[in-house]
């Protein structure tokens, strides 16, 4: 099921020249399942290049339809898209794009009721949403169902960006962090606005979507070293970017 047809193989041409890829690599993402939680800023670029790497199934998590102020950033939807469900303009585009991507649409908010099941049916997890409640139900879902989870955020002008595999030890036997080991509280409610009170630029959003996009990939295809351990810092401004390094808290 997984061998690449001809037609395939011409599209994924640059993919399977690289050594570190080649065909084996490009049939792991053909049969891989990747959960996209949101259609946005962040989610477009991450659909958009999983979609045409040749992912075999994308599944897309968004109850929001698409507005003409999202048109700044979500570079997966366009005019002709307004109105619609963001599942389904997404799924338009990624047909126009690859048709041989599967789509699984989850027109619903995710939540710590829901993300369990929905989490389970996916081998890796992309985090492209803009709130905490919604962050913490996917990290705690993906913690509990052993599933790698690729989460950024974005400011105004910054973005960050890690991978979490918690229910996995690092070469010394200790746990790896958590989500909730980088932020163990949420922020009062109101501390951090949203995109539509503070702005942000729209380009911001495709560099952290991009990079989340490559993480997945490593993932998939087993090369590199994945940002487990580290968040990544881009500051947009300053044309910067830095890596901290953090570990799983101690217990008690």
């Amino acid at each position: 099921m997984s061998q690449l047809s001809p037609e395939e193989l011409e599209r994924y041409a640059r993919h399977v020249v690289l050594p570190e890829i080649g065909g084996a690599g490009q049939q792991k993402l053909k049969r891989a399942r990747v959960l996209v939680l949101g259609a946005g800023g962040l989610g477009a670029p991450v659909l958009q290049y999983l979609a045409a790497a040749g992912v075999g199934t994308l599944g897309i998590v968004d109850d929001d339809h698409v507005a003409l102020s999202n048109l700044q950033r979500q570079i997966i939807h366009d005019s002709a898209s307004l109105g619609m469900p963001k599942v389904d303009s997404a799924r338009a585009a990624i047909a126009r794009l690859n048709p041989h991507v599967a789509v699984e649409a989850h027109r619903l908010r995710l939540e710590a009721d829901n993300a369990r099941p929905l989490v389970a049916r996916y081998d890796v997890a992309v985090d492209g949403s803009d709130n905490f409640a919604t962050r913490y139900a996917l990290a705690d879902a993906c913690a509990a169902e052993r599933r790698p989870l690729v989460t950024a955020a974005v400011g105004r002008f910054d973005g960050s960006l890690t991978v979490l595999k918690p229910y996995e030890t690092d070469a010394r036997g200790a746990p790896l962090p958590a989500y909730r080991d980088l932020f163990p509280e949420a922020p009062p409610p109101g501390l951090v606005p949203s995109c539509a009170q503070a702005g942000i630029v729209g380009a911001l959003t495709g560099v952290m979507g991009a990079l989340q996009a490559m993480e997945v990939i490593k993932l998939i295809t087993g090369i590199g070293e994945p940002l487990i351990g580290r968040l990544l810092l881009y500051d947009a401004l300053a044309a910067r970017f830095e890596t901290v390094r953090y570990r799983a808290r101690q217990a008690g």
